[in-house]
C-alpha cells in the first residue's frame, strides 16, 4: 500500500511503499518539476533558474492519484505531477555508507577468467545492425573494453570504429597515431619492447577517455595485446591493504610528457581517483610518464611507494590479465580511465603495424543510452 505524508513544516514529504520510505525536500521536488513551464518538452532542459523558485518554497499538499503523486507548492500555488517510478529511481534518501572504492551499477569487475568470453563484436555487423551495436556497447560499458573483428584491412579503418559511437579526439599525435617499430622513437610504444600495463596519456588534463587500436599488419613473433581491469586491481589493493589504497587515493601523483618538440604536458591527479562519496571513478597508472611525486607528506612517502609497488605487482599478476592477439582487420577499444592495456614484446623480424586514435566515452555512453531509450519507446508503442 502506497501512502504519502507531508511534514507539518512543508519542508519535505515522505513517500511510503510496501518496501521502502523515501523523503523528498520541497525545493528538490520543485526544481525537478517536469511541467511545460519548468522544462522544455523537446529536450528536457530547464527553462528557469533556481533564482526563479521562491526561497520559501514549501509543500502545501500532496495526493496520490494512481501511479502519480500530485504536489501543490506554496507560495506559488503551482501543482506538479510526478510519476512514482521516477521518484523511486531518483530517491536520494539513503543513509547507508558504501565502502571507499564502490563502483557504479552496471560496472562488472573481472580478471583472467574473462579470457573465456572476451566481449567481441563483428564490425561489419555492428555497422548495419543497431541491436548488435547496442549489445556490444553495453559490454564495453560493463567491462571497460571490447574487441572487434571482421574489419577492412586499410589505412584509416580505425575511424570506422569511432564513427559507431562518437568523435575522434585530436591530440599532438594528430587524429591518429602509428604503432610500429621506429628508429630513435619519441615514445617507447613505437619499439618492440614489452610494455607494462598502463593507462594512456595520464599527463593530459582531461585524459582521453577512450582509446582504439586497429591492426593492419601482424607477422612478427609475439606482440600479444593484454588488458587489465584497473578497477579490479584497485579493489584488490583495498582488500589486501586498505592503508595502501587510501594513500594512493588521498594524494596526487604527477605525470609529464615532453618527448616532442614544443610539447610539455603535465597533470596532477591521484593514481586511484574517487568521487566525494567514495565511488571509484578512474585509475591512472603509467610508470613511463610518472614524474617526481611531491604532493605526499614526508611521513607518508615510504607508504606511498610501498603502495605504488604493490599496485604494480597486482597489475603484473597474470591472474588479472586477459590476453589476445590481433589479426589484420581486428581492433580493440578500452575505457582509458579504467582499463590498463599492454603489449608483450615482439621480435624485429616480420611486421607489426597498428593505427590508433582517441575518443571520449561521453559519446559512447550517449549513443548507448539513446539506443536504449529508443528501444523502450518502441516496446511501449
Amino acid at each position: 500500500m502506497t501512502s504519502v505524508n507531508v511534514d507539518p513544516s512543508g519542508d519535505h514529504l515522505t513517500l511510503n511503499t510496501a518496501n521502502s520510505a523515501h523523503r523528498f525536500h520541497a525545493i528538490w521536488l520543485r526544481d525537478n518539476a517536469g511541467d511545460a513551464e519548468t522544462r522544455a518538452s523537446g529536450n528536457g532542459q530547464r527553462l528557469i533558474a533556481l533564482r526563479d523558485i521562491p526561497r520559501d518554497t514549501r509543500i502545501g499538499s500532496a495526493d496520490l492519484k494512481g501511479a502519480t503523486l500530485e504536489v501543490r507548492f506554496e507560495p506559488e500555488g503551482k501543482v506538479v505531477d510526478y510519476e512514482l517510478d521516477w521518484l523511486d529511481a531518483h530517491s536520494y534518501d539513503d543513509t547507508s555508507s558504501p565502502p571507499r572504492g564502490w563502483t557504479a551499477p552496471g560496472v562488472e569487475l573481472w580478471d583472467a577468467g574473462l579470457m573465456r568470453d572476451v566481449p567481441t563484436g563483428d564490425l561489419a555487423e555492428l555497422s548495419r545492425d543497431s541491436g548488435a551495436l547496442r549489445h556490444w556497447l553495453e559490454q564495453v560499458n560493463r567491462f571497460g573494453f571490447g574487441k572487434l573483428v571482421n574489419g577492412p584491412v586499410e589505412e584509416g579503418a580505425v575511424f570506422k570504429i569511432v564513427d559507431l559511437f562518437g568523435y575522434v579526439r585530436e591530440t599532438n599525435y594528430g587524429r591518429h597515431f602509428e604503432v610500429r617499430t621506429q628508429v630513435n622513437p619519441t615514445n617507447l610504444a613505437y619499439t618492440g619492447l614489452g610494455l607494462q600495463a598502463h593507462t594512456d596519456n595520464p599527463y593530459r588534463d582531461p585524459v582521453p577517455t577512450v582509446q582504439v587500436l586497429y591492426c593492419l599488419e601482424s607477422s612478427a613473433a609475439g606482440g600479444e595485446n593484454m588488458v587489465v581491469d584497473g578497477f579490479a586491481a584497485a579493489r584488490r589493493l583495498r582488500d589486501e591493504n586498505e592503508d595502501y589504497f587510501n594513500v594512493l587515493a588521498d594524494h596526487c601523483a604527477r605525470f609529464e610528457y615532453a618527448g616532442d618538440t614544443g610539447v610539455c604536458l603535465t597533470s596532477r591527479r591521484p593514481m586511484i581517483e574517487l568521487a566525494p562519496d567514495g565511488e571509484l571513478v578512474a585509475v591512472r597508472f603509467n610508470n613511463r610518464s610518472m614524474a617526481a611525486v611531491t604532493d605526499v607528506p614526508f611521513d607518508k612517502m615510504a607508504t606511498y611507494y610501498a603502495a605504488y609497488r604493490c599496485l604494480g605487482e597486482i597489475i603484473d599478476d597474470e591472474a588479472m590479465e586477459v590476453t589476445f592477439r590481433l589479426a589484420p582487420g581486428e581492433a580493440f577499444v578500452v575505457d582509458n580511465t579504467r582499463v590498463l592495456h599492454a603489449r608483450k614484446g615482439y621480435s624485429g623480424e616480420g611486421t607489426r603495424w597498428l593505427q590508433g586514435c582517441y575518443a571520449d566515452k561521453d559519446g559512447l555512453r550517449s549513443t548507448y543510452d539513446a539506443m536504449c531509450r529508443a528501444q523502450k519507446r518502441e516496446a511501449a508503442e
